[in-house]
């Protein structure tokens, strides 16, 4: 597994591993806490798993925590999605930098976003499985959401949205939500 740095949002790396082909499939390790360390992240500090499952062209985000944030190891499991980090650290170096990534379930691509940033994605395939792994439990009342099609970001999502939640369809701008935290 190799561990690159993501030059746009300081902090966010990709865990890059080596899936194992043959005519049977593929064996994949997904997570190596050795790895991890050696990036110079504490593998004991991710406490949940979770996974979504979306259909073609269902777009999921724009999402962030108030408070101390959240960190999380996000991968494409099974499909494809095209997949987008916003910094929102005000003290970040990369602070409102946009990086996109095609994450899927042939590459097992594992993707470290820091605390502070804003993660969403967009299925690309009929089925998109995407796994989480995040450094603390879920607590709704810290929910932030941004809205997906806000110009000032002019994330280029790479389909028309077939579905989006109530919460992503009414979400402020990335202006509002900014203003709303220096309260």
């Amino acid at each position: 597994m190799t561990v690159k740095e993501v030059p746009e949002i300081a902090g966010a790396l990709l865990f890059v591993p080596t899936p194992y082909a043959d005519e049977r499939g593929f064996f994949c390790r997904t997570f190596d806490a050795e790895a991890v360390r050696a990036a110079g992240l504490d593998p004991d500090a991710f406490v949940q798993d979770s996974v979504s499952r979306s259909v073609g062209g269902v777009l999921r985000g724009l999402h962030l925590r108030s408070g101390r944030g959240e960190a999380k190891l996000v991968r494409c499991s099974y499909g494809e999605v095209f997949d987008v980090v916003v910094d929102l650290r005000p003290d970040s170096p990369t602070h409102r930098n946009v990086a996109t990534f095609e994450l899927s379930g042939e590459t097992q691509v594992t993707l470290y976003v820091p605390a502070g940033c804003a993660h969403g994605f967009q299925a690309l395939t009929p089925t998109a499985d995407v796994s989480y792994r995040i450094d603390r439990p879920h607590d709704p009342t810290e929910d932030v959401t941004i809205a997906f099609d806000d110009p000032e970001l002019a994330v280029p999502w790479p389909l028309p949205p077939t579905g989006v939640s109530r919460r992503d369809r009414e979400a402020p701008s990335l202006a509002e939500v900014l203003k709303q935290r220096e309260v």
